[in-house]
């Protein structure tokens, strides 16, 4: 996946953030009891989720993780979590 259309996500999602147009009325009701407001900021984390983990499937820096464990291969299962 392109960085830039990452980047492109995160700018988006910062503006979508800034909720101006649902922030003086309650109404209408979503599924008849849930403001749109607060529908709107459920879906949003709920996109928000998902956005995090294509940045960390796509834009983790792996060599950060090879150069704090070289020896990552050579561990057994038995050793996981145990330092």
């Amino acid at each position: 996946m392109p960085s830039w259309l990452l980047i492109l996500a995160i700018m988006t999602l910062y503006v979508l953030h800034q909720d101006w147009w649902f922030w003086d009325s309650a109404r209408p009701l979503v599924f008849d009891f849930l403001p749109v407001g607060l529908f709107y900021h459920a879906v949003f984390s709920v996109v928000v989720a998902l956005l995090m983990g294509l940045l960390v499937r796509y834009a983790w820096p792996t060599e950060l993780e090879r150069k704090s464990d070289p020896d990552q291969e050579s561990h057994g299962s038995s050793d996981r979590g145990v330092r």
